[in-house]
């Protein structure tokens, strides 16, 4: 499962930050999620496909998380796309969608299906499952988990070899269910393996249904508009600080942290690091076009990518 950050900054863009977008990849589908202004632009200099897009979750209705939504349908209509598109989003998304599309002229030559969520619910993207909850941001907003289709089992090959099964062929069989010689796959292959989660919690403040929402996901995304220095600030304006993230992470059984929504007065991220990684060691900062990978071996930075340079290392 792959994470690749499109926007980072908070509400104001600036010239290295592009607001909120990320996209999570799992084989060749894409899920995105929110689409702040210049997404689209972010998504061609990218090695991802904006035409692979299979839905697109906005958490809530301000512009930064969502300006970006017409440009990109009508793109993919000028590039003849036929595949249709979830838009999830909390009530009022069917409304505000409709608005930008008719005041811009837009239209689409595909189907846009638009499904408003409060949290609770589960929707099924091509076999990842969607789950939304609710957000403390002020507005109607929720927050999502994505989890990852299954893996099949491991195969343990030395007790398959044991039992007689000692071709590569054969161990291939097994592993696509077939029985081999008497060997079943049930007798050698380990049970399926739960799918990565993956939780983003949109703009928000700490609160008691985004923790029960993201216990024990693999990973999770999360705003850090704030460092904790201005906790009353974060409070007032419906935002989490990094120590508050770091926090949630710990106490709610996260293997990994990465904060994105960080405001422009920092201009050392480094700094929303350490204060996250003060109470939760395995904390990240997201930087524009920086992609992680989730697998077996755990969480890695690709780091910034591009269509000329997507394995650049900078972790």
């Amino acid at each position: 499962m792959e994470i690749l950050f499109l926007g980072t900054s908070a509400a104001v863009p600036s010239k290295e930050h592009s607001t909120s977008c990320l996209a999570v990849r799992s084989g060749s589908d894409i899920i995105l999620l929110d689409c702040g202004e210049g997404s689209q632009r972010q998504l061609m200099l990218s090695p991802f496909s904006f035409m692979k897009i299979r839905a697109v979750l906005i958490t809530h209705l301000h512009g930064d998380h969502v300006f970006g939504l017409p440009g990109l349908i009508q793109t993919m209509s000028l590039s003849n796309r036929t595949d249709p598109l979830l838009v999830c989003g909390p009530p009022g998304t069917a409304h505000a969608l409709d608005a930008m599309m008719s005041v811009t002229e837009g239209e689409a030559t595909y189907e846009v299906e638009v499904m408003e969520v409060s949290g609770g619910e589960e929707v099924d993207v091509r076999g990842v499952k969607v789950r939304p909850y609710a957000t403390d941001h002020g507005i109607a907003s929720v927050g999502y988990v994505l989890q990852d289709r299954e893996r099949p089992g491991k195969l343990d090959a030395e007790k398959a070899r044991s039992m007689g099964v000692t071709s590569g062929r054969d161990m291939a069989r097994l592993k696509n269910g077939e029985v081999v010689n008497g060997v079943r796959p049930e007798d050698v292959i380990g049970p399926v393996i739960p799918g990565y989660r993956v939780a983003y919690s949109g703009d928000t403040r700490p609160c008691e249904s985004e923790s029960e929402a993201v216990a024990g996901v693999d990973v999770m995304v999360h705003e850090a508009t704030y460092m904790d220095s201005e906790a009353a600030q974060a409070a007032d304006h419906f935002h989490t600080t990094a120590r508050q993230a770091g926090e949630l992470a710990r106490d709610y059984g996260a293997r990994f942290l990465i904060l994105t929504h960080i405001s422009n007065r920092y201009d050392d991220r480094s700094a929303v690091q350490e204060e996250a990684r003060s109470v939760f060691k395995e904390s990240y900062v997201a930087d524009d076009m920086e992609l992680f990978t989730l697998s077996s071996a755990g969480l890695r930075c690709d780091g910034v990518q591009s269509k000329k340079n997507d394995q650049s290392a900078l972790r």
